[in-house]
């Protein structure tokens, strides 16, 4: 059992807080002497304050979101918890994925489904909001999110809570919003390349521009190409990543952009669910290696993910703004799976696991669209804000299953995954189902005073989802699956209070509500929708003309019909689910983001949080109830200003689960990182990144299939970067 006793980092988290807010008056006095230009990495950032793109800016935060309510607003302008992960950020650590992206971000853990899928929490509940240039992403339907690659965003931005007025329903975990980089007016780029641990190679390419003499057609291209090995055995994949796209003034004040991308995943040797087992026949705990790979040598996640995208934006007189969007999201995934990845086995020969084999194919197309309007009004002498829009989206997913197939492994100690390939024979049956959601929102943010803010806002959604079983041997059809919510209003409260120049206190409302798509119970039936409310309450502060912030919540959610699961169905890979009535969640979170002082860019967070039943007992034990993340870099003054450090530290608190026999418990942990870059030249720079350094042996998820899979043992990538 993977135990350890580690000191709690509540006082680390309190202690950075409090360092952040006592910035404000501790640096003051400097930065009021040091006022113009301001040198942070190899990126100048003059005394203005920060805008929405991070690209640039050196900044390890950003001067206004949009994923709350569509307004721009501040961090600290936003009634609830939001983080953002900057393209400085994943420079600096080397973050090339979104699992990358959301293990460093402030209260969200990741845990690793199996060698090649992950899944997203927060405040204890899965992630499922996921959107691109804020327009809502299909996780539910095998689009290939998880395994998003990150160098064609700027940002990511994660909501914490929910935000059911931009997401469809509410969810009171979190909104992953990914904003991809955008043409710049400037011929400007870089090329780079990196090679690191497990035969581990990478090259990027990205260069933007105007592409006419008045600069009224500006494009941008990026690509990235990868080729890794793994620390398990036989475990490798390739992966491509296309971006372009295309700005038009049309006029002065009107914008076109256009763009399309594509990421292929090729992966072979895949594991299947978390497959280590972590008891052996006896019910003794039972450890192979990292390196065992549960998988067969052909067994394959292939993903294919394209996206294509239209927007148009007016601006109007008295600085309104109308924008709409067309976006289209293509997605094929054949898979063909084997995996030695069930049973216990005996600890003297090895046998009794057995093999899973499984062939799929999933193909999702979604179309989503979006306008609205946003701009300030006049009401009672006093301007305030207002925000009005439409939105569809339909979702096709095809799911064609062959039949499901179990082998036996002879000795699980001398496992290669050398098993041979089945004839699956014709598929069986395929799945072919709809989700259509239309929906009206609304938000003002009403300024009765210079020091108060408030934000009203609803969503209206008609929600449908109908799924028809196609049996090839009989030919016949039968709908298996329907599920419809009409006019289902889901509003939205937020109040901001400026106590003064630097601090505000705010509070937050919102009800949820979340039909669920594929969550079924042992009986094949769904699972009613969650419904419920959540609240938050907070402290945030903001220095520097919104290069620091830092934050300090406390939130509150109750639902029903909380999908807890239980189990999985192999024959179909789907989960199977209880409903939960009753539950609780409360917990505290701390944040700070940006300039800590000059040259010195910290983000991190200290996350507590407690869900418990109706009964009274405690519910997503496999999501850890304290979590705490650091990241940090520092350009080093004088003679030594070409050399930038900085690191990481992650630290969670021990989870466990009884869907293993008995009840498994991993221990607290912690991780380390650790970076340094030098700027050979205005151009060249060469950065070197370590992970794990102390070698931590971890599961990165436990109770999956009734095992586990570890998490990355240490390792080191280095990078060469040319920018032009």
């Amino acid at each position: 059992m993977f135990t350890r006793h580690t000191r709690h980092p509540l006082s680390i988290a309190v202690l950075g807080v409090t360092l952040a807010l006592q910035a404000g008056a501790g640096f003051a006095q400097d930065r009021s002497k040091t006022e113009g230009a301001l040198e942070l990495g190899a990126t100048a950032i003059t005394d203005e304050r920060l805008g929405e793109t991070t690209e640039g800016t050196g900044s390890y935060t950003t001067g206004a979101t949009r994923s709350a309510t569509r307004l721009a607003l501040s961090p600290r302008e936003t009634p609830q918890s939001i983080s953002v992960i900057t393209r400085q950020q994943m420079d600096d650590q080397n973050l090339t994925s979104l699992s990358d992206v959301l293990a460093k971000t402030p209260g969200v853990t990741v845990s690793g489904f199996d060698s090649s899928r992950a899944t997203f929490a927060a405040r204890g509940f899965e992630i499922d909001n996921f959107q691109i240039d804020g327009i809502p992403a299909a996780f539910r339907f095998g689009n290939g999110i998880d395994q998003a690659d990150m160098v064609i965003y700027d940002r990511v931005e994660v909501l914490r809570g929910s935000n059911g007025l931009l997401s469809g329903f509410g969810s009171p975990s979190a909104t992953v919003n990914l904003v991809r980089k955008r043409p710049t007016r400037e011929l400007s780029g870089y090329a780079s390349t990196s090679a690191g641990s497990w035969d581990t190679y990478r090259g990027e390419f990205d260069i933007g521009g105007a592409l006419t003499s008045e600069g009224n057609v500006r494009g941008r291209f990026v690509s990235a190409y990868e080729d890794r090995q793994s620390f398990m055995d036989h475990l490798s994949e390739k992966k491509q990543v296309f971006y372009g796209i295309l700005e038009t003034d049309i006029t002065d004040d009107l914008l076109l952009s256009a763009g399309l991308s594509r990421q292929t995943n090729r992966p072979e040797g895949s594991s299947w669910g978390d497959s280590t087992p972590v008891y052996d026949s006896n019910g003794d705990e039972f450890a192979l290696p990292r390196s065992f790979n549960p998988g067969t040598r052909w067994s394959q996640w292939d993903n294919t993910t394209d996206n294509a995208f239209v927007t148009l934006e007016q601006r109007l007189a008295n600085d309104w703004v109308v924008k709409g969007s067309i976006a289209h999201t293509r997605t094929d995934s054949p898979i063909t799976l084997g995996s030695a990845g069930s049973g216990n086995p005996n600890p003297v020969d090895g046998s009794g696991m057995g093999i899973w084999l499984g062939k799929y194919r999933y193909e999702a197309v979604q179309n989503a669209y979006d306008l609205y309007a946003s701009g300030p009004f006049q009401l009672m002498g006093r301007e305030h804000e207002l925000m009005a829009g439409v939105s569809h989206r339909d979702i096709d997913h095809d799911a064609t299953n062959w039949p499901f197939l179990f082998g036996m492994a002879d000795n699980i100690f001398n496992w290669n995954g050398n098993f041979p390939k089945p004839d699956w024979g014709n598929p069986i049956y395929r799945d072919e189902t709809e989700l259509k959601e239309t929906a009206a929102y609304l938000a003002s943010r009403l300024k009765p005073s210079d020091d108060l803010s408030i934000i009203l806002g609803a969503r209206v959604s008609d929600w449908q989802l109908d799924t028809t079983r196609n049996l090839f041997a009989t030919g016949s059809r039968t709908r298996v699956q329907v599920a419809q919510e009409n006019g289902v209003v889901v509003p939205y409260a937020g109040v901001v209070y400026d106590l003064d120049r630097t601090y505000s206190v705010y509070a937050s409302y919102t009800r949820i509500f979340k039909p669920h798509e594929s969550e079924k119970d042992a009986s094949g039936a769904l699972i009613e929708p969650e419904e419920g409310d959540a609240y938050e309450l907070g402290l945030k502060g903001e220095f520097f003309d919104g290069r620091l912030n830092a934050s300090a919540a406390l939130f509150h959610v109750k639902q029903d019909n909380l999908a807890d699961l239980v189990g999985t169905d192999p024959a179909t890979n789907a989960g199977i689910y209880r409903a939960i009535s009753g539950a609780e969640t409360r917990g505290i979170e701390f944040e700070v983001a940006g300039e800590l002082a000059r040259n010195w860019q910290v983000q991190g967070g200290y996350t507590h949080r407690v869900t418990r039943d109706g009964d009274d007992d405690k519910v997503s034990t496999t999501e850890p109830e304290d979590l705490f993340r650091l990241s940090t870099a520092y350009r080093l003054p004088g003679r030594f200003d070409k050399l930038t450090l900085g690191g990481s530290a992650s630290y969670q608190s021990r989870i466990w689960t009884d869907d293993i026999t008995p009840r498994y418990t991993q221990g607290s942990y912690w991780l380390l990182d650790a970076m340094a870059r030098y700027q050979l030249t205005e151009q060249v720079s060469l950065a070197v990144n370590g992970n794990n350094l102390t070698d931590e042996k971890y599961f990165s998820s436990i109770g999956n299939f009734g095992g586990a899979i570890y998490g990355d043992p240490r390792n080191y990538t280095l990078t060469a970067r040319f920018d032009f």
